[in-house]
């Protein structure tokens, strides 16, 4: 549950700042290093920076609730994927961030599996139907 909260915290309050990136513009050294070329370049293209902050503060928002929390770990997880190969092939001084921001989605998809199990499963055929060898229910 600390793991889930944290998280949850973590990707509402980086949304609301990825959000504030969108709006105000990356604030960025002088002369920028690659990374804050890169994020010019991504400010440039005008609505991705607002909608990944604003789809990271759905996902925070979501895990709060334990009803809703292994929908939004699934939501989280591209992100977080995302964020695993941007750090370690690109923002290496930001590996601090990135790698626990992996590690506990990582850990909450193992946490939730039994929830996920479902999507899994085969296919099962309803009281009163005939199974065919091909998988089709008769």
């Amino acid at each position: 549950m600390a793991v889930r909260l944290l998280f949850a915290l973590f990707l509402l309050s980086t949304g609301i700042m990825t959000i504030g990136f969108a709006i105000n513009g990356y604030p960025v050294g002088d002369p920028p290093g690659d990374v804050g070329r890169f994020m010019m370049a991504l400010e440039k293209t005008g609505y991705l920076i607002f909608w990944v902050g604003f789809f990271k503060a759905v996902v925070g928002g979501l895990m709060f609730a334990p009803r809703t929390a292994p929908l939004a770990v699934l939501m989280s997880l591209p992100y977080a994927f995302n964020i695993l190969l941007y750090v370690t092939l690109f923002a290496h001084q930001y590996l601090v961030v990135g790698l626990p921001d992996f590690a506990a989605c990582a850990l909450l998809l193992y946490c939730y599996f039994d929830w996920y199990r479902p999507i899994f499963a085969g296919p099962t055929t309803a009281p009163g139907q005939v199974s065919c060898g091909d998988g089709n229910a008769l």
